[in-house]
């Protein structure tokens, strides 16, 4: 072998032995720390006269103990074990690429401090949201189909205090509630009670089980489960002294007292407390004792392999005066005796198991090591060949020869109708970088953001990335951003997110390549002389060619329109994951050029997702979106829904249409103008769809904005079918009130006449059309309801119009439209607003807003 891998496989050999030693030196190491422990204070040392307390173990049972030497007075089980958790095994599927929550590393889990957590590939992550709340807004399908489950059920012991017998036990199944009564004791203590005997003292405990579930996508196979149990605890009894007579010594434990002594309950008559729940097996099981302690020496608690049972730990007790305090579990100084050693036999089979442990582990790290090795060498003959390559490629460039297909960045070309990019291809490139996990990693920089962030070109399972790098120490802000996008990537509008590796100082996330940003698209258009930024020039050139974003007068192009629909249908998306951006500006929407041009949105690093019947952040929520982007609720720190996003919108809109303008003004006014709520409108007033919506969209009062999905189906995007379409339906739905009297629609339609005409329409249009018309009936030519009736008639018989006539008008829809569009701007959207005002809730108005 290697020399180089012997000494891997002996580093790693060595570093495992000074870390964990053998299996008797554990062993021995964890009596020493015993016989070491310093004497510590009392089970459980409330500031008050209550000398016991009640505890549950993690196998269900509820006991009674003493608080100085965790004497055990009496238990009773209380069903099945108060946690338990289960992780399937992870098997990796290269063509999902981990893109999905229900695979990978990722599952839900209760801490040690009973609170909730996630556990991704980049660690542990605190969840703000109990089980309880998140059980609450289950079940949950996620876009592929993987399906979360929540559960709880609710079991209930009336308890005699004095004997910890159990009188009744209440619980409910889905079709009935069951009562069953115990003539006899579940105690450790028994003692014999007689039918007619009712107890003076009762304890009722309340015990609630919570259970998650998850399923994979498409399956009933079971991804995880996490249960937890809380017991709540009230003492019913009349007003007298809360003294008890104890029951008879246990069998199992020596009380160091005679029988009968008092106790006092650790709460007062009708007062309710909480059970402190403890992740050890059992309290009875755990003591080996054989002799008596003096009354000086608590016994010391163990586990079968000599580890000390109950561990220093906080546990929270909450009394009925709302008091909370910290408790201990004692361990004294003592010396180990036999007394208190384990069964023998249960030693050997934990020895065995430890020395099983250390051999398996051992193998891993020799494969591991060699592993290691194999991939130094295989590194070294990548850049050694790449090396060569690039001297060999310098060579035949000045020769004027090209040998392979690569792009003007030298990076070899793969067709991906015959599969992916292999680790081969990787060797013959010329990108300088290096490998995280699945990720390779350029050295090319793409753009940068805030906090350190940056994204740079990669390579992840053989597909072209953009990597988004953050620092580790914001690995929060890219554990939300990870989250956000397995919720909502798989919509056709947000940007496609691949995977994540991280080394000890940043999170690599891989994302889907883009040609450009928005920002980029419209500076380049607009401003085609300007030297604009892109992530490749081949890319954005291919993306140029051939491409109007703006009609001759002023209106944006049909391919700019599709590219702002992209932009509001992958929010509408988002809002109804309930996931608010935040930071919606045009640098953040991404440019795909697959058939055509597709927008996408990106950068959910500060997006936050509402919970359960959440409308909104609160004040003061964290992250501020960027400059000149926000609405003034985020500047003002107020309170942020759903329409912080729909302002933001409105102004990446306006930045299209206006080829780069914003309408709060420049760079710096922009903030002082938001909060002052001085807009300007004007470069838009000649499309009266345009200010209306954004009129709308740039309210400074949150709840007069209209929701993503309206904006959606406003009639700015409508094509020349949908809008051509609406005029024949209205002046349909007008002749029906022609034969009103004083009809309130035609009435209000009719005084729009001024504005949507702009006077006599007949004035606008060619003798040789108003001829044509003037063949069937009379028409006026100051009336509304006239012109929609001119448009219905000539649309429904266009095929019977004279050829000069239908040359006149256009083709159906695009040129029709254009003819009337261009004579009578304002017709359609003041029709709109009064028909809307009307008749939305009408069943012909409710396909043009999309329901």
């Amino acid at each position: 072998m290697n020399r180089t891998f012997l000494w891997t496989v002996f580093s790693n050999f060595l570093l495992f032995v000074l870390l964990f030693g053998s299996s008797d030196s554990v062993q021995n190491l964890e009596i020493s720390k015993v016989n070491q422990a310093p004497a510590r204070r009392s089970l459980l040392s409330f500031p008050d006269n209550h000398d016991t307390a009640l505890v549950a173990t993690l196998d269900g049972t509820i006991n009674l103990v003493y608080r100085d030497s965790g004497r055990l007075i009496w238990s009773f089980a209380s069903g099945s074990p108060i946690y338990s958790s289960y992780q399937a095994s992870i098997s990796y599927d290269d063509d999902k690429e981990n893109a999905s929550a229900s695979g990978g590393s990722y599952f839900i889990d209760c801490g040690d401090d009973w609170k909730l957590f996630a556990h991704t590939d980049l660690g542990k992550q605190a969840m703000d949201i109990s089980m309880e709340e998140f059980i609450r807004i289950t079940p949950h399908v996620s876009e592929d189909g993987g399906v979360i489950l929540g559960s709880k059920k609710t079991t209930a012991f009336v308890v005699d205090a004095n004997s910890g017998r159990i009188i009744r036990v209440h619980y409910t199944s889905p079709d009935t509630t069951h009562t069953s009564t115990h003539a006899t004791s579940d105690s450790i203590n028994q003692k014999a009670i007689t039918k007619n005997e009712k107890p003076d003292k009762q304890l009722s405990f309340t015990r609630t089980d919570y259970t998650l579930t998850t399923f994979a996508p498409n399956s009933d196979k079971v991804l995880w489960n996490v249960t937890v149990a809380d017991i709540d605890v009230a003492l019913l009894c009349q007003e007298n002294p809360n003294s008890i007579k104890a029951p008879s010594v246990s069998p199992y434990i020596d009380t160091g007292s005679k029988s009968h002594d008092n106790f006092n309950m650790p709460l007062s008559c009708q007062s309710k407390a909480i059970v402190h729940r403890l992740r050890i097996p059992h309290i009875l099981d755990s003591f080996q004792i054989k002799g008596k302690q003096t009354e000086h020496k608590a016994p010391l608690l163990l586990l079968p392999a000599n580890e000390p049972l109950l561990p220093e730990r906080s546990l929270k007790y909450s009394r009925d005066d709302d008091f909370e305090t910290q408790t201990m579990f004692s361990l004294p100084s003592m010396e180990p005796g036999p007394e208190i050693l384990g069964s023998q036999d249960a030693r050997k089979h934990v020895v065995t198991e430890r020395r099983i442990a250390f051999i398996i582990i051992l193998v891993l790290i020799i494969v591991i090591g060699y592993l290691m090795y194999r991939h130094h060498a295989l590194m070294s003959v990548m850049l050694n060949k790449n090396a060569k390559s690039s001297s060999r490629r310098k060579r035949h460039r000045k020769s004027g020869k090209n040998y392979g297909n690569e792009d003007e960045n030298g990076i070899a070309e793969v067709d991906s109708e015959k599969g992916p990019l292999n680790f081969n291809h990787l060797v013959e490139c010329d990108m300088e970088g290096r490998s995280v996990g699945k990720l390779f990693v350029s050295n090319k920089e793409i753009a940068k953001g805030s906090n350190g962030t940056i994204v740079i070109e990669g390579i992840y399972g053989g597909r072209k990335v953009a990597v988004k790098r953050l620092v580790r120490a914001h690995h929060d802000v890219a554990f939300k951003e990870i989250q956000n996008l397995i919720a909502s990537d798989q919509h056709a509008n947000i940007v496609r997110w691949y995977g994540v590796e991280y080394d000890h100082d940043f999170v690599y996330l891989s994302l889907e390549r883009c040609a450009c940003s928005l920002y980029d698209l419209i500076q380049m258009y607009s401003e085609p002389s300007q030297n604009v930024r892109s992530t490749n020039t081949r890319m954005m050139n291919d993306v140029m060619h051939d491409i109007r974003l703006w009609r001759p007068n002023g209106y944006p192009s049909p391919i700019l329109l599709k590219l702002m629909r992209d932009i509001v249908s992958g929010l509408v998306h988002l809002h109804e994951l309930g996931i608010i951006h935040r930071d919606l500006k045009p640098h953040n929407v991404l440019i795909v050029k697959e058939k055509g041009l597709c927008g996408k949105l990106s950068d959910m690093g500060i997006s936050r997702r509402l919970v359960g019947d959440m409308s909104s952040l609160g004040h003061h929520a964290t992250g501020s979106g960027s400059s000149g982007w926000q609405a003034p609720e985020q500047l003002l720190l107020g309170r942020q829904t759903r329409a912080v996003d729909l302002f933001s919108l409105g102004c990446v809109l306006f930045f299209c249409i206006t080829c780069g303008r914003h309408p709060f003004g420049d760079h710096l006014e922009r903030d002082v103008n938001v909060a002052k709520n001085l807009m300007n409108l004007f470069l838009v007033e000649h499309i009266p769809e345009a200010v209306n919506l954004f009129s709308q969209l740039l309210n400074p009062n949150a709840e007069l904005r209209p929701k993503a999905s309206e904006v959606l189906h406003h009639p700015l995007f409508w094509n020349s079918e949908a809008r051509i379409s609406f005029l024949r339906d209205t002046s349909d739905r007008v002749e029906l009130e022609d034969r009103e009297v004083d009809s309130i629609v035609l009435g209000v339609l009719e005084s729009k006449g001024s504005v949507a005409l702009g006077g006599k329409w007949d004035e606008k249009m060619e003798p040789a059309f108003i001829t044509n018309i003037g063949r069937y009936r009379r028409y006026k030519y100051n009336s509304v309801r006239d012109l929609l009736r001119v448009i219905r008639n000539k649309l429904n018989h266009y095929r019977e119009l004279p050829k000069e006539i239908q040359e006149l008008l256009g083709s159906i829809p695009e040129g029709f439209d254009e003819y009337f569009g261009n004579r009578f701007p304002r017709l359609l959207m003041e029709v709109y607003n009064v028909m809307h005002h009307y008749c939305k809730e009408e069943e012909w108005f409710q396909k043009y807003l999309g329901n």
